[in-house]
């Protein structure tokens, strides 16, 4: 049987799970906003395989407030359960659904994208405000011919861009193996050829930049990383050291995007957009 434990927390501390995968290495932890009215109250989930110790109940405490309430779950996939109920998403000409959507707007680039265990289904603001970002740059003229998609998930990006620049190279990576199969399947139901030429995808397991696919890949002229705060800071000298051109970056929230910002105007690139909403998606580019 597997177990959910669910705590309160405040939006910072839901905020904060994504940097305590190494508190619970063996657990999936998840945050939400389950209230629109009530902002700063979230909650934080924990998916155990197993009974929760002690111990982890006790870490599980140091993450949020109050007590934890656990519960037993039958049996089941709960990231497809919960994704089985997923709305098509519209972002710029794309759009994105699960496979039990059959009628498929006219003049859209449509993606079957089915609930999975990687992140990037469309549905988050993040990976939306990417597809928008991509759109964007090609109808305003922009041509890419050598792209690298880092922090895949379910590969929605990649096949994105070279739906849009089909003459392409394009690299996709995930520092997660299951997101490099997730996407791999994805690839084959989306009809993405993989290979290593052009209008094709290469697919790798990487820690950010830190890959020989990657390094023999670069310099690129389109990087779009969707993946958190943090991390954009960190590898913000490993992206310019390899772009020659524009860089997406999206995981960030408003409240981040100042920091994000300095390390990249730092490194010498000129922001030209700096997105809107709660979850913002920066376009970079070399001055």
């Amino acid at each position: 049987m597997s177990f959910r434990v669910t705590i309160a927390c405040s939006r910072a501390q839901g905020e904060a799970i994504a940097d305590s995968d190494d508190l619970l290495p063996d657990v999936v932890l998840v945050a939400d906003e389950p209230n629109e009215s009530r902002p700063q109250e979230w909650l934080i989930h924990a998916y155990f395989e197993h009974a929760p110790t002690a111990g982890e109940l006790k870490t599980l405490r140091s993450l949020g407030s109050g007590e934890p309430r656990v519960e037993e779950l039958a049996e089941t996939d709960w990231v497809t359960m919960s994704q089985s109920g997923l709305q098509p998403i519209r972002a710029g000409r794309f759009y994105v659904h699960t496979p039990t959507v059959r009628n498929v707007p006219p003049g859209t680039i449509p993606f079957e994208i089915d609930a999975s265990l990687a992140f990037g289904t469309g549905q988050h603001a993040t990976t939306s405000g990417c597809l928008v970002a991509l759109d964007r740059l090609e109808r305003e003229g922009k041509r890419f011919a050598n792209i690298a998609d880092i922090g895949t998930g379910t590969g929605l990006l990649a096949f994105a861009a070279l739906a849009l620049w089909p003459d392409a190279k394009c690299i996709a990576t995930d520092i997660d193996s299951v997101a490099v199969s997730v996407a791999r399947d994805n690839a084959a139901i989306n009809r993405v050829k993989l290979g290593h030429g052009p209008g094709e995808l290469l697919l790798a397991e990487a820690d950010g930049m830190d890959s020989p696919l990657l390094s023999a890949r670069g310099p690129f002229d389109l990087i779009v990383a969707n993946i958190l705060a943090g991390p954009l800071i960190d590898l913000a000298p490993d992206f310019v050291e390899t772009l020659d051109g524009t860089i997406i970056l999206a995981g960030l929230l408003d409240s981040q995007v100042e920091a994000v910002i300095r390390a990249y105007e730092s490194e010498g690139l000129t922001i030209r957009d700096r997105g809107i909403g709660e979850w913002r998606v920066l376009v970079c580019e070399r001055r």
